[in-house]
Order: C-alpha cells, then sequence, then structure tokens
C-alpha cells in the first residue's frame, strides 16, 4: 500500500500563509505575560494564544496538559488557524507519543460549561452563510492533540462491570454516579467550519458522544491518522449545512477506530465508526474500522442521490451488525466484507467505489496492545430486560376498576456499556498495523 504521509513540517510548508505568526505554548515552561513568540518565552495556556492570533498563524504546543480559559474543561476556536501538538517543553523535538499534548478535562469542570455545545475544542467561524463565504479557501489544520473524556464523565460503581474493567457503566446525564457532575455529554470536537479543515495525528478516548461531530459549509474536510477509541455513537460525523451536492469534499484515511457504542445501553441506536452523509463527497479508505456495537460503516442517513461515496482499502474488524449498512427502501441492510452480497453493495445509489477491502475477525492484530479484558467484554456485551407484571393482582385490579393505569415493573440488565477505557497503551495504536489504520508520526 501506499503511504501517504510525510512531515508536519512539510504540511505546513504548503498550509501557512505568507506574514503568518509562530506562537509557543508549553503549559510547563510558558507563563502568560511571555510575548510566546518564540520558543524561550512560550505563553502557558492554549486560549491565550488563540486569542492573540491572526487567521493563517500557527499555535506550537508543547506537552503537558491544557485546560480552557479560567481552568474550564473546554477551548474555542474562532478563526482560521494551526494548532500542533506533541513537542518538547523547548521545542527542539516533536514526538506525538513521547510528548503528548492532553486535553483532560475533570468532571468538576463539567460545572462550567461553554455558552454553545462545542465540546472540549470547539469551532465556531460562522453563523451565517455570508461569514462562511469570508473563510472559503482559508486552512485550518489541527495536530497532535490528545483528548480524553474518561475522567470527566460519570461511571456506575458496580452495574455493567465485567472483571478487569476500571468502571462500571457510562450513566447519560442527569444520572452522576459517585462524581459531583454528570457526564460532559458532548463531542469531544464540535462546531461550525467552513474552508479547509485537516485534523490529524490526534487522540479521542473515551468520547462521551461523538468523537468528532462538525458542521461544514463548504471546502475540504480531512480526518488523518488519528485514534479514535472508545466513543459513544459515533467517532466521526461530518455534515454539509450548505445546500448544494458535493459542497463539502470529505476525506477520511488512515485512522484506527475500535469501540463505538451506540446512543443508549440498549445497545440498538447508533454505534457507527463513520458515517456518510448527504451533500457530501466521501472518500474513505486506508482505515482500520472495529468493534461498532452496529456498523462500521453508514450510508443510511440522507438522501443517497447527493452523495458520492468511495469506500476502498479499509480493514474491518469483528463489528457486530455489520461492516457497512445502506438504505434499501424501506429498510436498512448491513453488509459484511465476508458476504456474498458484499459485491452488490457497490451497486447502491451513491456508491462510486468500494474496491480491496478486508474483513479480520483475529484480534491478534493487536497483540499487546489491545486491553484484553475490556475486549473480551465488549465481545460479550448484552442488554436484557425482565419483566414482572401480573393484571390479576389486587392492586392491579383496584386500579383498573376506577380506569387507572395498571403497574408492574421492568428490571434491567447491562452487562457493559461505554466503560472507561484504561489510557496505558492508547498511543501504540500507532504504527500497530503497517499500511492501514493510524500510522507512526516521523
Amino acid at each position: 500500500m501506499t503511504r501517504r504521509f510525510f512531515t508536519v513540517f512539510a504540511l505546513l510548508a504548503s498550509l501557512m500563509m505568507v506574514g503568518a505568526t509562530d506562537w509557543y505554548v508549553s503549559a510547563n515552561v510558558g507563563k502568560k505575560k511571555n510575548e510566546g513568540t518564540t520558543p524561550e518565552a512560550p505563553l502557558k495556556a492554549i486560549w491565550n494564544a488563540l486569542e492573540k492570533a491572526a487567521p493563517g498563524d500557527v499555535i506550537h504546543v508543547a506537552q503537558g496538559k491544557y485546560q480552557g480559559k479560567t481552568s474550564c474543561g473546554w477551548i474555542l476556536i474562532d478563526k482560521p488557524v494551526s494548532i500542533i501538538g506533541g513537542y518538547s517543553d523547548d521545542f527542539s523535538e516533536r514526538d506525538i507519543t513521547k510528548y503528548p499534548t492532553m486535553l483532560k478535562p475533570t468532571n468538576e469542570q463539567n460545572a462550567t460549561k461553554p455558552a454553545m455545545d462545542i465540546g472540549t475544542v470547539g469551532f465556531k467561524m460562522w453563523a451565517s452563510a455570508n461569514e462562511a463565504d469570508k473563510i472559503k479557501g482559508m486552512t485550518t489544520l489541527i495536530d497532535g492533540l490528545y483528548i480524553d473524556h474518561g475522567d470527566a464523565n460519570s461511571y456506575h460503581a458496580t452495574k455493567g462491570k465485567p472483571e478487569g474493567l476500571e468502571t462500571g457503566m457510562y450513566l447519560e446525564p442527569p444520572a452522576k454516579g459517585n462524581t459531583p457532575n454528570p457526564s460532559i455529554h458532548s463531542a469531544q470536537m464540535k462546531g461550525k467550519t467552513g474552508g479547509n479543515l485537516t485534523i490529524q495525528n490526534c487522540v479521542f478516548l473515551n468520547a462521551s458522544n461523538y468523537a468528532i461531530q462538525i458542521s461544514h459549509h463548504e471546502g475540504e474536510v480531512k480526518i488523518l491518522n488519528n485514534l479514535f477509541i472508545n466513543s459513544r455513537m459515533q467517532a466521526c460525523d461530518v455534515l454539509c449545512t450548505k445546500n448544494e451536492n458535493g459542497a463539502v469534499k470529505f476525506e477520511f484515511a488512515y485512522n484506527t477506530v475500535l469501540f463505538t457504542w451506540s446512543r443508549t445501553s440498549e445497545m440498538t441506536d447508533m454505534g457507527f465508526g463513520v458515517r456518510a452523509n448527504a451533500k457530501v463527497d466521501a472518500n474513505i479508505h486506508h482505515n482500520i474500522i472495529g468493534l461498532s456495537v452496529l456498523y462500521g460503516f453508514d450510508n443510511s442517513k440522507g438522501d443517497d442521490k447527493t452523495k458520492k461515496v468511495s469506500l476502498d482499502n479499509n480493514v474491518f474488524f469483528l463489528n457486530k451488525k455489520g461492516d457497512a449498512a445502506v438504505t434499501i427502501s424501506p429498510n436498512i441492510k448491513p453488509f459484511f466484507v465476508t458476504d456474498d452480497a458484499w459485491e452488490d453493495f457497490e451497486d447502491c445509489t451513491g456508491i462510486e467505489s468500494v474496491e480491496d477491502n478486508e474483513s479480520l475477525t483475529d484480534p491478534k492484530l493487536f497483540n499487546g496492545i489491545i486491553d484484553e479484558a475490556y475486549l473480551a467484554a465488549f465481545l460479550a456485551a448484552s442488554y436484557s430486560e425482565t419483566t414482572d407484571y401480573d393484571p390479576n393482582s389486587p392492586v392491579n385490579q383496584f386500579r383498573s376498576a376506577f380506569g387507572m393505569n395498571q403497574l408492574g415493573t421492568i428490571e434491567t440488565k447491562v452487562s457493559m456499556y461505554c466503560n472507561r477505557y484504561p489510557d496505558a497503551n492508547v498511543l501504540k495504536f500507532f504504527g500497530a498495523v503497517d499500511g492501514v489504520g493510524a500510522q507512526a508520526v516521523k
């Protein structure tokens, strides 16, 4: 397989605008009052650099843990800039696995929510089509951030906790278990974007909602070489807000997507690795997409006549209901790569190409990297209900006589649901499989 990655510095050479300013941020050695334009005098916070930066500027961010303004758990990007993480404290070296730039909000920070639902990294680049047109052709780059909602979410102390797991099941707000606040309940990266957006070499871990949910007006969206581990609902969703077919060109490539859960613990709704949406031309290739509660790739939303979808050279890995799904009116039809019907997938409306996809069923692919206890529990994950209802009980006979609703109880049992995935070996997923999935960053 052909490699498509090169150093971030080569990419920046093609993206940076003439006259752009470089900003430097270090949580460990930076100071708020520093100038911030040299590696020797970095700022301390990403949000501080964002306030100072102009469109086209580049913000270099060293290792460490970062918070938002006034120690809130989120940052807002309101202009096209480049944010590059993974540097050593003196900016002499860049290695995203050795020097992770981490955004790990705490549960206590959930009490201070943003004015708009923007997640941990939020984009607010336009509020009208006119504003979106102003950034047409401009570039936003997010490279090398590590976002983890594991400490921000609320988990049950005992329910849905298989042996060997750190926590019980994820709790959807307003439930909050033993934590002071409910789960964060927002996408890790979310917002309104335009122009050309690239998100690459990032880690999305323990997403309490979508990992990435982008409403893009017009231009290119490239999601390249990222890890999506343990996302609730969906790993990546890119929508087009302009009423024009093909207004958004979406490339989703060389990503590793594992453990995508459903919206609820019943495990029947959502649960996709990645989805193709209306008015979006989607090119999905060279990814590892596995362990989804429903489908690895979903093409069941929106008018298929407005889409152009290529699904090539991907590895699908133990997805529960199907490797891919499309709407064949009025039903949703799942396909596995190993099915005889897989070749019919290319005949569906809006599907341009389905070539050289593979199906793997052996977890040895990630020996020594994937958490074995979590994998075993996920493969056996189940939801069940037990109903206790007696229409002839004295209480129900009395209520029936007076036209009242009868009473019963429903007991649910969840073996696990979106439990926190441990972060110990997550960065080792980079480069785990040569030529497909997230590759080592050089």
